[in-house]
């Protein structure tokens, strides 16, 4: 009888376990199989079969309340050689290869001011509580015109770029079936809203010069220009995604900025705000004394089909600034010993004194002598 239940669990386990590594095995080979088609503000399409992954998406908006620029950065992962990007824009736009230098400004400007504060009695790292380390404790984003349009095509540095009108979103699937892309049926439907708007659109071809290789690593910045009469950042073509998504946002503009709606994602987070200047380097054309004000936002989209619409982003009640601040921890030391323990050992100090005080003073203090015993009154 024993020997049939260990025969039997022996069975369960192991049909357990091929059961749990099948579904780890579906999950590895589908997330090869399926392509990456949005990022945070476009339409990335692989060639083929391929997939194309946008591991991180770094942008800075530039709005002087009539013409908007948008400097964008793109590291990608995947095993494409080739893959198209599509960037709808309200208005007709220019493109130029932006400077990669922008970024590393931007990261310096805003980086988290470090201070540190003490704390009086012990934690768990510090003595009696534990032994002695001396490692440091870590610190506690219905026109007649022909049904597609050329405006323009140029190449810039890797990038075929061709700025598009289309009055279909058909139009943008010919396009791309013309250049050896075939355009996915749910970014057909994704487009539709921008077609009905009158939206533009960049249309841009990831064309490295080594073709035998797959795409990867920080490609080079790319900088639109375009007029417009409202900040608005695109994020609609974000609900394709099919995992969570990540946006972080550089705005430059004469005030404080902030989205008018959360746009089904959480809601944005202000990782900084204030006023920015630089006389050199990428980000002084763009930080001028119409523009100089900056505000970093972050924010999740932990299920981008809730992706309703696109960012549209209005001066905020105050210009109040902002930084973060990352704070060190450390135990309170006076010479070098810790303050608790000055402390606690004088107040034991002066109980011992006022003790041994009361000892003493009782010790000195006189003995008197019984009261005399009075003879009882005579009897009668």
């Amino acid at each position: 009888m024993l020997r049939d239940i260990r025969t039997r669990w022996s069975s369960f386990v192991r049909g357990r376990v091929l059961t749990v590594l099948l579904a780890l095995l579906g999950i590895q080979l589908g997330s090869l199989v399926a392509p990456a088609y949005a990022c945070g503000c476009g339409a990335m399409v692989p060639d083929g079969t391929r997939h194309v992954t946008v591991n991180r998406e770094m942008s800075v908006v530039r709005w002087d309340g009539r013409q908007e620029q948008i400097v964008m950065s793109l590291t990608v992962s995947g095993d494409a050689h080739k893959a198209a990007w599509i960037m709808p824009v309200p208005h007709r736009a220019t493109v130029k290869l932006g400077d990669s230098a922008l970024f590393d400004q931007l990261d310096e400007a805003t980086a988290p001011e470090h201070r540190t504060r003490h704390y009086f009695w012990p934690d768990s790292g510090d003595w009696p509580f534990a032994g002695d380390d001396d490692s440091a404790d870590a610190p506690r984003a219905g026109a007649t015109a022909p049904s597609v349009g050329v405006v323009g095509r140029e190449r810039l540095g890797p990038f075929d770029v061709a700025r598009l009108t289309a009055t279909d979103s058909d139009a943008l699937g010919d396009w791309l079936a013309d250049n050896g892309f075939a355009l996915p049926d749910r970014l057909d439907q994704a487009l539709r809203p921008y077609v009905d708007q009158g939206w533009e659109y960049v249309a841009i071809r990831l064309a490295p010069e080594k073709t035998d290789t797959p795409l990867g690593g920080t490609l080079d910045p790319l900088h639109l220009t375009f007029a417009s009469d409202r900040l608005v950042y695109p994020m609609r073509l974000s609900r394709l995604a099919r995992t969570p998504q990540s946006l972080g946002l550089y705005v430059l503009a004469a005030h404080r900025m902030e989205p008018t709606s959360a746009i089904g994602g959480d809601q944005p987070v202000v990782s900084y705000a204030g006023r920015v200047s630089s006389t050199s380097g990428a980000l002084a054309p763009l930080a001028t004394d119409g523009t100089d004000f900056l505000t970093a936002l972050d924010q999740e989209f932990p299920q981008p089909s809730k992706i309703w619409g696109d960012h549209v982003l209005h001066r905020a009640a105050s210009d109040a600034t902002y930084r973060r601040v990352i704070y060190e921890d450390r135990l309170l030391r006076v010479g070098g010993v810790p303050a608790w323990l000055l402390t606690v050992g004088g107040v034991l100090s002066a109980a011992v004194v006022v003790v041994a005080i009361r000892v003493r003073a009782r010790r000195r203090r006189p003995v008197l002598p019984p009261p005399p015993v009075q003879a009882p009154p005579p009897i009668g």
